[in-house]
């Protein structure tokens, strides 16, 4: 790769540094849009058609009609790849509402804006921070309900989680845990989350108000495919914090051992053996072209 990374603002090719949209679109006014954070692994998309079909989804959800289909999305993704030159890249695709007026009628935009930024890859924690493990507090901030500005929408909105990771931050941990509106554990401000109590491992379902994400489908996948039970249930904070082992999942963290949660010590203090075992098989799988869309 040589020269400036260029960015896909609807069609075009523009340098990043001259990469803009309008101060009245709507995704910059009010939130109004939906993204996606992808990962490519050596010139391999990871599960690219699955964020997809998430960001779709989502458009709908919102009742937004994105300009591009499907097919024509996954194109524009490796296109962009391709022209930056990016076998190991962190993929942001967003869709706006477009440019409107001050006023919230999302009828007064005009036709969405689609945003496609390639990075060299992205590294949330260190090397040190998978082996040790992650700290967590448990946040006042509970995660909005299903009924209200839901997180099954991964929309442009994201207060709900800022408000948490500030929390986190003054609390000097790295991460919180957020609750539902009932006090049942939901997700941090940015993974999903595990817990394993012997040898069972499980995670909140969807009704506690959590994005369905796309690593933590996959990591439920490949935990059964290598004979581990998977449960899908409600957790409480208790059992949290008394678990065996606990763990978090996303695009960015991929998987990452938490070996503390409110002052409380997870296990026996380091990543334990099945997070361990999952972390060394999901470092194969994500490489594998079967599981993504070829750049090259």
């Amino acid at each position: 790769m040589s020269g400036e990374l260029l960015v896909y603002i609807n069609g075009e090719y523009y340098p990043k540094s001259r990469a803009a949209i309008s101060v009245y679109d709507h995704g910059f006014l009010y939130g109004d849009g939906v993204f996606e954070g992808i990962r490519e692994y050596d010139g391999v998309v990871f599960m690219l058609r699955e964020h997809i079909d998430r960001l779709y989804d989502s458009a709908k959800a919102i009742m937004l009609e994105i300009p591009l289909t499907k097919d024509e999305m996954i194109g524009a993704v490796v296109e962009t790849l391709r022209r930056n030159g990016l076998r190991d890249a962190y993929i942001r695709l967003v869709v706006t509402r477009g440019v409107g007026d001050l006023g919230l009628d999302p009828r007064k935009c005009g036709k969405p804006n689609v945003i496609i930024i390639t990075e060299p890859a992205l590294t949330l924690y260190s090397r040190e921070a998978k082996i040790r493990g992650i700290s967590l507090i448990i946040s006042s901030v509970r995660r909005d309900r299903v009924d209200a500005t839901t997180h099954q929408v991964k929309s442009l909105n994201y207060l709900n989680s800022i408000l948490a990771k500030l929390e986190a931050i003054n609390a000097g941990a790295d991460d919180a845990v957020m609750l539902d509106d009932r006090g049942f554990v939901a997700e941090t401000t940015s993974t999903n989350i595990f817990m394993v109590r012997d040898g069972v491992i499980a995670t909140p379902p969807p009704t506690t108000g959590i994005l369905p994400g796309i690593t933590r489908a996959f990591v439920m996948r490949l935990a059964r495919k290598l004979g581990y039970q998977v449960e899908e249930r409600e957790i409480t904070p208790f059992e949290l914090i008394t678990a065996d082992e606990v763990f978090v999942t996303g695009t960015g963290a991929e998987i990452l051992p938490v070996t503390k949660i409110a002052g409380r010590i997870i296990g026996d203090g380091k990543a334990g053996k099945i997070t361990l075992k999952l972390m060394e098989e999901f470092e194969k799988e994500c490489k594998n072209p079967a599981n993504g869309v070829k750049v090259y």
